[in-house]
């Protein structure tokens, strides 16, 4: 499915539609079935046995075909044909939730003594996990602004080679959430390749990037430097605020532990989320495309809004040093962003409690429009002085733009700004 007759390369959008399935192996049906069963039959005893091996690690190259629901199943592994595309990466895993995919990534790179290095700010689970689970298990951690420079990156690097070889460890991943959650800020993943690879060699610590506001469509980290993208499905890829899933995209090498780790612990997906996750796929570009045009026009009425007090939106960016970075990197400004409305807590719950069209509830990535306070709900558990250095303000109101008609968006924020 990679080429048409004509040679011709097909875009990812064309390939959604059949990539990994043969409809002759499921009696012709045109969509694959959702596979409903706990485990495979084995055609032989001896073919088991080369199943275990290749599970196990006893053999390399992993399994040669299906063994048991823990470990793959159809629909998960068309899904995860389907989903490396988008990135151009050699394979993809999908998980139970977003969270579980950054679990089993950390817990399969990081050992006793090792550094994470992170880019702040991250999603408030995933900074929870690295600072206070990890660390139960003696991994340490350091972090830098979204906006670091090339040289601060480095020293950073520096500094954590040199606390992992103290702890009698290993600066073990750089992690980076780009945009950053809630405020949109850009990691310069080129910058941050540049210092691994100075402080650490091109064979050091593998780069991660939690892709979820801006992909697929919108950044392909890969080309610019990262080793693993990581996405919580449940977004914009899901796209209907209908399932909880995670995904991992990267070359081989990296994934092979990852895989053999989500073996053991079963945090893959589930079949029938799995198919969900298939028909979505057939979808997002045109949902993104929408949701992304609508965001552009909610933002062209709310920046100069008297009650609006500033956008963090990546279409309206007013440093030069993150346009350099979004033109460097992005395709598409996205339809998430950050309203900050003049006041505080009170006023952000008051606009908040009068918006009609547009949902309070935390997510993002839906066909509906949906708003969200962070510092007092996703972010509540981050400590206020941190939540003060990374921007997590009181007046910052979190939305993600769905696919309603612009207009009727537009007036509903609009008399919901009215109400403070």
């Amino acid at each position: 499915m990679t080429a048409s007759p004509s040679d011709r390369t097909l875009k990812p959008s064309t390939r959604m539609m059949g990539a990994g399935y043969d409809p002759k192996l499921s009696e012709g049906a045109l969509k694959p079935p959702i596979f409903l069963t706990s485990t495979f039959a084995f055609e032989s005893a001896a073919a088991g046995k080369r199943h275990f091996e290749g599970i196990t690690g006893k053999r390399p190259g992993g399994a040669d075909g299906l063994v048991y629901g823990r470990f793959n199943g159809p629909d998960q592994e068309i899904l995860e044909d389907r989903l490396a595309i988008w990135d151009e990466a050699e394979q993809s895993l999908v998980f139970s939730s977003g969270m579980s995919a950054i679990a089993t990534l950390l817990l399969a790179q990081c050992g006793q003594g090792d550094v994470v290095v992170h880019s702040g700010p991250l999603y408030a689970a995933t900074e929870t996990f690295i600072a206070k689970i990890l660390s139960r298990f003696g991994v340490t951690y350091l972090d830098f602004p979204a906006g670091a420079t090339q040289a601060e990156i480095a020293a950073l690097l520096e500094q954590g080679k040199a606390q992992a070889a103290k702890q009698g460890g290993k600066l073990a991943l750089v992690y980076l959430e780009s945009p950053a959650n809630p405020t949109n800020a850009l990691v310069d993943i080129e910058a941050v390749r540049a210092a691994r690879d100075a402080v650490l060699g091109a064979d050091g610590a593998p780069i991660a990037i939690d892709n979820t506001f801006l992909g697929p469509l919108w950044q392909q980290p890969l080309r610019h430097g990262a080793d693993v993208v990581v996405y919580s499905l449940t977004k914009y890829v899901g796209g209907h605020s209908d399932l909880v899933a995670g995904g991992l995209s990267g070359a081989k090498k990296w994934m092979d532990p990852i895989r053999s780790l989500r073996n053991v612990m079963g945090t893959i997906l589930d079949p029938h989320s799995s198919w969900m996750l298939l028909r979505s796929l057939e979808t997002v570009e045109l949902r993104m495309t929408r949701a992304g045009e609508n965001a552009a026009k909610v933002c062209a009425f709310l920046k100069d809004h008297p009650k609006v007090d500033g956008l963090g939106y990546l279409g309206m960016i007013a440093d030069a040093r993150q346009q350099d970075i979004f033109d460097r990197h992005c395709s598409g400004a996205g339809s998430t962003f950050s309203l900050f409305i003049k006041g505080g807590e009170a006023e952000s719950f008051r606009f908040l409690d009068a918006l009609r069209i547009a949902k309070l509830a935390v997510s993002l990535g839906g066909t509906e429009t949906l708003a969200s306070h962070p510092a007092a709900m996703t972010h509540l558990s981050v400590p206020d002085e941190r939540k003060a250095a990374l921007g997590i303000t009181d007046n910052l109101v979190r939305v993600s733009i769905g696919i309603e008609d612009p207009d009727d968006l537009i007036a509903d924020f609009a008399q919901a700004l009215d109400a403070i």
